[in-house]
């Protein structure tokens, strides 16, 4: 479980600073990021 912490985290600093970078892109960086939380929280859950 504490791979998922470090994992979202590490997501979370990286699309803040895209997001900081290019706000255009803010949509497409939030999908991204709740798909890849999603389907590690998945992963985790079923393992």
């Amino acid at each position: 479980m504490a791979e998922f912490t470090i994992l979202v985290a590490l997501a979370s600093i990286l699309f803040g600073v895209l997001i900081l970078a290019f706000p255009r892109l803010l949509n497409y960086i939030i999908a991204v990021y709740f798909i890849l939380v999603g389907a590690v929280t998945l992963l985790v859950e079923l393992l």
